[in-house]
């Protein structure tokens, strides 16, 4: 249960000064970027949109404390000779236009790191070309004959599956091997409730900075509020609605009002989304083969609900999409009797 807002993490070297955790599991992520930073071998960072994905390459760069910069370079929707190009660079008179040589972004990263964000995304030919960058350290800009080396460390990221999009035929096995010879995967906020309180006292310091506001207190009942919520967007979500939030706060509390219609649209989109009919396979609830009562079915829900909820009968009521009045009536209506059977 998220109870202490104050809640301060761990002590780190300063190259992490800048990620907030109260997750074990993060502590133990940071853990190991400290074991591997130093050495060239290229990292995979996985996990889902919003989760920080490039805070942490960052982390890993400034811990590894190469004397180059790291540069970023976001791989979705290039093609092939656009990738080829922002990469590796080109020479005068490689195609019309090209009137001077212009290294590529591979060549700034030197003697430090290639952040390759999206990595997903790449065509098959950009694949090829990364895989023999990460397999010999070389490269060939467009329209020059001589092969050119690069000792930048190679960070890669991706939000999708490489290893569904290896067995599609999308992505080459041996590059998905090759890119994760170290592999991070950054569980997603929902995961990692105990940082809630930390992220949001921050997010508030933030937005109210920004927008040159005194830093609002908030009810108690927001940890709980957001820990129920799953969070698809992350903690880039979390700091957007707190941002919205804070804009439109006026008072010496923080109101709930933004923040539960944020909720409540974002949890109807998704099952709009994810289960446009009942009766589908992948449906958020399965049956037995003898049904439960109505009766019995709906306490199983509303007792779910509170239990996420922690007993707050008020945001039990927003995730079951009814009033708090209406969640006491069922409370009421659907109290089994002694014995009774499920399916009585």
């Amino acid at each position: 249960m998220i109870t202490d807002p104050s809640a301060q993490r761990l002590i780190y070297p300063t190259y992490f000064s800048d990620i907030l955790t109260n997750s074990a599991e993060m502590h133990s992520i940071l853990g190991y970027i400290e074991s591997i930073a130093a050495t060239a071998q290229p990292i995979l960072i996985t996990g889902e949109t919003g989760v920080g994905k490039e805070l942490i390459a960052k982390s890993i760069h400034a811990c590894s404390r190469r004397k180059g910069p790291m540069v970023t370079v976001n791989a979705a929707g290039l093609d092939d000779n656009i990738f080829s190009d922002t990469l590796f660079g080109h020479a005068r008179g490689a195609y019309t236009g090209a009137d001077r040589n212009r290294p590529g972004l591979i060549e700034k990263a030197d003697s430090g790191t290639l952040f390759l964000d999206e990595i997903g995304d790449l065509s098959h030919s950009s694949q090829v070309k990364l895989l023999r960058l990460l397999q010999e350290g070389e490269f060939l800009p467009l329209g020059c004959d001589e092969l050119r080396h690069s000792n930048a460390r190679i960070i890669a990221a991706t939000n999708v599956d490489l290893w569904e999009k290896q067995r599609s035929g999308s992505f080459r096995q041996d590059l998905n091997f090759r890119l994760r010879t170290h592999h991070i995967d950054i569980p997603p906020l929902r995961k990692r409730i105990d940082d809630i309180p930390i992220l949001v006292d921050f997010f508030l310091q933030k937005a109210a900075f920004a927008l040159n506001k005194k830093k609002p207190t908030f009810p108690k009942e927001l940890l709980s509020l957001l820990s129920t919520y799953s969070f698809p967007g992350n903690i880039r979500e979390l700091e957007s609605i707190i941002f919205d939030a804070v804009s439109r706060h006026t008072g010496k509390i923080l109101s709930l009002e933004r923040l539960n219609d944020h909720i409540t649209e974002r949890r109807s989109n998704i099952q709009k989304i994810n289960h446009p009919h009942a009766s589908e396979k992948n449906a958020p609830v399965t049956f037995s083969d003898e049904l439960p009562t109505i009766k019995y079915a709906t306490r199983l829900l509303v007792d779910e609900a509170l239990m996420r909820a922690k007993g707050n009968q008020t945001i039990a009521a927003r995730m079951l999409g009814i009033t708090r009045q209406a969640l006491g009536k069922r409370l009421k209506n659907t109290k089994l009797r002694p014995n009774e059977s499920v399916y009585d």
